[in-house]
């Protein structure tokens, strides 16, 4: 079970993010629809995976990426956009976003791309036990 942050302007899209992710898996999704908060809540608590808007006002995604990444090198940070900014979210890749969903998307998409994510934290975080275990030796 993880925990995942869910940042969107929108309050219907994070109502339909929740109910889609925790009526299909075991994580538990908070969510906000001020990116301000967002940012606030990342300095308190841990989260397994961020999914956020790119265009929102305030603090747009790619300014929650970078605070995101800041606080946590190996944040994952899920990029949700509108068809028309593909180039923004192609730059958020560059930046260090995991992926990105265009809007709308289909519930089996949003769940792929979670699970993907979720797989490859457990990976990086087996890796990393790993290499402490080596290093100690």
């Amino acid at each position: 079970m993880g925990r995942i942050l869910a940042v969107d302007d929108e309050l219907d899209m994070l109502s339909l993010l929740k109910m889609i992710i925790e009526g299909y898996t075991t994580h538990q999704v908070i969510t906000t629809n001020n990116p301000l908060e967002a940012a606030e809540l990342l300095g308190k608590e841990q989260f397994d995976l961020i999914l956020t808007d790119l265009k929102m006002p305030g603090l747009d995604g790619m300014e929650l990426l970078a605070l995101a990444k800041q606080r946590d090198s190996d944040a994952l940070v899920l990029m949700i956009t509108a068809f028309g900014s593909m180039e923004s979210a192609e730059a958020a890749m560059a930046k260090g976003a995991f992926d990105y969903i265009s809007k709308p998307f289909r519930k089996e998409q949003i769940l792929l791309a979670i699970d993907r994510a979720m797989r490859w934290r457990e990976m990086a975080l087996q890796n990393k036990e790993l290499k402490k275990r080596l290093e100690g030796e």
